[in-house]
């Protein structure tokens, strides 16, 4: 659109000189001292916009943000003191941020990245866990020079987004995990040798037949009885054509350390997830963790776009509070 408008603003120009020319009048020798000036300072307005609209180009001219070798795609729009980085969670994209980027833009910076692996980004390595995820998020902040970064991450991207914070522990004020976090420092129950085969058993699932196992998963356990059919087609259809090697590779991870990462990055988190899910948070009072945490009623695993309007009034309660602790 930006590209457009300037386009249409230079022949514009183009335009006006030649109209100009076109109007004026062969002169009398008397006139000519008149005229030349016109033609001349016209010529210059032109040439003069010209070098504007040049210099406003490579001003605005995209940043490409190479992390580990991958190009990663993102947006950055608004503008603003403080700013807002969202991350999208497993086998989906960027533009599941839309509602978001819409209405908090008017009044913070809000960048959106697809995860290497995912949506316009690039797939060029061999690396798919937390760790080199987390590394992606602190490149993307320091090649955009990010400042006063609230985190904000979608299901498997709380532990990427929390990964960044340790990483950036100047640079990002707080973090926000959506549906996710849901039993932080809580001690496993049950046969835990029994819990480690059956995750290992799933892996092995998804690696021989990626596309009905993942398929089954997000129907059984991710939607809600009042997830649309829309909102269903279009998840589905982006798990179809997620890469089933890495959507898996991102999976193998067991059991990332949150508590002891949520130590070290000491910085408060917010939670906005939804209530078909109990999000269970005795250990995070047991092990002193400040948090707060607020719910959406009555959607799947991706309140972002079941309920935007309800999620946004959530992140901007959070907005608020963080914008009181920051004073």
């Amino acid at each position: 659109m930006l590209k457009y408008v300037k386009i249409e603003f230079l022949m514009n120009n183009r335009f006006i000189f030649e109209v100009s020319l076109r109007n004026l009048k062969p002169p009398k020798m008397k006139s000519v001292c008149t005229a030349l000036p016109l033609i001349f300072c016209t010529l210059f307005l032109v040439c003069n916009n010209s070098s504007d609209n040049k210099k406003q180009n490579a001003a605005n001219a995209k940043i490409k943000i190479v992390s580990n070798n991958v190009r990663i795609n993102y947006t950055d729009t608004g503008k603003g003191d403080t700013t807002l980085l969202f991350v999208h969670g497993w086998c989906i994209n960027k533009t599941y941020w839309a509602d978001q980027v819409a209405y908090f833009s008017k009044q913070y910076r809000v960048v959106t990245i697809d995860l290497p692996g995912y949506g316009l980004s690039g797939k060029n390595r061999k690396v798919w866990n937390t760790a080199t995820f987390g590394q992606d998020i602190s490149n993307v902040i320091k090649q955009l020079n990010l400042k006063n970064v609230v985190l904000i991450g979608h299901s498997m991207a709380g532990d990427i987004v929390l990964e960044g914070a340790v990483l950036n522990p100047d640079k990002v004020i707080a973090l926000v995990g959506v549906d996710n976090f849901q039993s932080v420092g809580v001690p496993p129950t049950g046969d835990t040798a029994k819990a480690r085969k059956e995750y290992a058993d799933a892996i092995k699932a998804l690696k021989q037949n990626f596309k009905k196992v993942a398929t089954d998963y997000f129907k059984q356990d991710l939607f809600y009885k009042t997830t649309s059919k829309a909102v269903k087609k279009r998840i589905l259809n982006d798990v179809n054509h997620a890469d089933p090697a890495i959507a898996t590779a991102c999976m193998e991870e067991y059991n990332y350390p949150e508590a002891t990462k949520l130590q070290e990055v000491k910085k408060k988190l917010y939670l906005i997830n939804s209530d078909y899910h109990e999000t269970d948070t005795t250990g995070l009072v047991a092990k002193k963790l400040p948090y707060k945490l607020l719910l959406v009623h009555a959607t799947g695993h991706f309140p972002i776009v079941e309920k935007p309007a309800e999620f946004n009034k959530a992140l901007d309660n959070v907005m608020a509070d963080i914008n009181l602790t920051n004073k």
